[in-house]
């Protein structure tokens, strides 16, 4: 299903950031009746887009500018770009925005879900494509995570997007509203590029603007206070308290007023409470689109996880190997820690503010911690003022080879990367990194059965 008519015909749009998003962004537009400029500071990138039949150039005038995530256009590290856009008032916009433009010019009534959060958001948006399916529904998820919004096809009245929404796509939001929208939690995080809290909570909020079913974890302080200032109706979540009116786990069951939804007990891919908070968020959005409790239960119980969140990539001697490099700050791997009593942490990269001091609570349960990274000589000495034995084994493989030392001598039945950290030291991303780690302790099992 495609437009009537091209939805951007004779408008002119420039197009900045040609990666991941950006190429197909640019081609998606075109075809959709665009003048489309685009441009990327790198010689490569831009090669590519000519390649494509994509105009490349610094354009000058423009209506409308989309510009990848990761590119700021406020502030002192605005790109000229930017800049110019806010010279002749031009919109600059996500490409969720332009999706979201385009299905509604092609007259479709298909209903947008956005999922965003410090933490969470990826699992819960994967967990909500799992038990829509389930159902048999209509889907196109992506965003944040998985194809870019305008790889995405335009879909009919029944179908469905899930997207997960950064707080950089987020701020670029003009026209589109979510019919459904969930803020799991907040925690400092981007704030180089927000200002503040009250700047990042506010980008995260424009997920949630003109709702019809508003979800909101409530086991942190600062997503409550964004629920209790929403207009609308409120759908609250946690992973471990009552919520009257809601969904909340209790222990290892999944509730809310009608009584038990799911023992998430035998939901493997989803440990701990903040998995608890996940799940809550997915069924309730999933009863949003009117998805039945039994396919809800069911779907959540056969969920296989993502990869890097606590992908158990190994077992050697009985000892788990778990891949969390999806933890790039403390909030993130406090999740992991807290799924365990006693576990050998491997941590480290490029560290955010605050380093790991917020995760002593914590440190009784590491067994020993192995640092890598720029991090490690910074977090040696956070855990050597908390008594938590530590070694700096440096490089990711390294670590690897002492932690299943460090994990026999101590007894500890697993070995956890949750760096706690950006890769960007070491890896290109943190894909990259939990690859690496999969790699290593699959090379690690299969010498050690050889050696048996």
């Amino acid at each position: 299903m495609e437009p009537v008519a091209p939805p951007f015909a004779g408008q002119r749009v420039a197009v900045l950031g040609l990666g991941r998003a950006g190429l197909p962004a640019a081609r998606r537009l075109r075809e959709w009746g665009a003048d489309v400029t685009a441009w990327d500071d790198g010689e490569a990138a831009r090669a590519a887009a000519e390649a494509a039949g994509i105009a490349t150039g610094q354009p000058e005038g423009f209506d409308l500018l989309m510009i990848s995530p990761g590119i700021p256009h406020r502030g002192p590290k605005a790109h000229p770009l930017a800049r110019r856009a806010a010279e002749i008032g031009a919109p600059v916009l996500c490409d969720v925005e332009f999706l979201y433009r385009a299905v509604r010019a092609a007259s479709s009534r298909a209903r947008f879900v956005g999922i965003t959060g410090t933490n969470g958001k990826s699992t819960t948006t994967a967990l909500l494509d799992h038990v829509a399916r389930a159902a048999g529904m209509t889907v196109a998820t992506g965003g944040n995570l998985g194809p870019p919004a305008l790889d995405m096809p335009v879909l009919p009245d029944d179908g469905v997007y899930i997207l997960e929404m950064s707080s950089y796509s987020a701020e670029r939001l003009d026209r589109a509203r979510f019919e459904l929208g969930a803020l799991l939690n907040l925690s400092p995080d981007h704030l180089d590029r927000h200002g503040d809290m009250a700047g990042y909570a506010a980008a995260k909020a424009r997920v949630m603007l003109g709702n019809e079913i508003a979800v909101f974890g409530m086991d942190d302080a600062e997503t409550r206070a964004v629920a209790a200032a929403h207009g609308g109706r409120v759908v609250p979540v946690s992973g471990h308290a009552p919520q009257p009116g809601g969904i909340w786990g209790e222990g290892a069951l999944l509730r809310d007023d009608a009584g038990v939804i799911a023992d998430l007990s035998g939901a493997l891919a989803l440990p701990g409470p903040h998995n608890a908070q996940n799940a809550a968020a997915a069924a309730a959005l999933a009863f949003g689109l009117g998805i039945a409790r039994e396919t809800v239960a069911q779907a959540l119980l056969t969920y296989p996880g993502l990869p890097h969140r606590q992908e158990r990539v190994g077992e050697v001697d009985g000892i788990v190997f778990l891949n969390d490099s999806k933890a790039t700050n403390a909030d993130s791997t406090a999740y992991a820690l807290a799924c365990h009593e006693r576990v050998v942490w491997i941590a480290g990269g490029v560290p955010k503010a605050g380093g790991i001091v917020p995760l002593a609570p914590l440190f009784p349960r590491v067994a020993e911690a192995l640092l890598i990274g720029q991090a490690a000589e910074e977090f040696a000495t956070t855990l050597a003022e908390h008594g938590v034995p530590h070694r700096i084994a440096g490089t990711l493989d390294a670590a690897v080879l002492q932690g299943l030392e460090a994990a026999r001598r101590t007894g500890s039945g697993a070995v956890l990367l949750s760096p706690a950290c950006a890769s960007f030291d070491q890896f290109r991303s943190f894909e990259a990194r939990g690859d690496a780690f999969r790699d290593l302790v699959r090379n690690l099992a299969h010498r050690e059965a050889e050696a048996a």
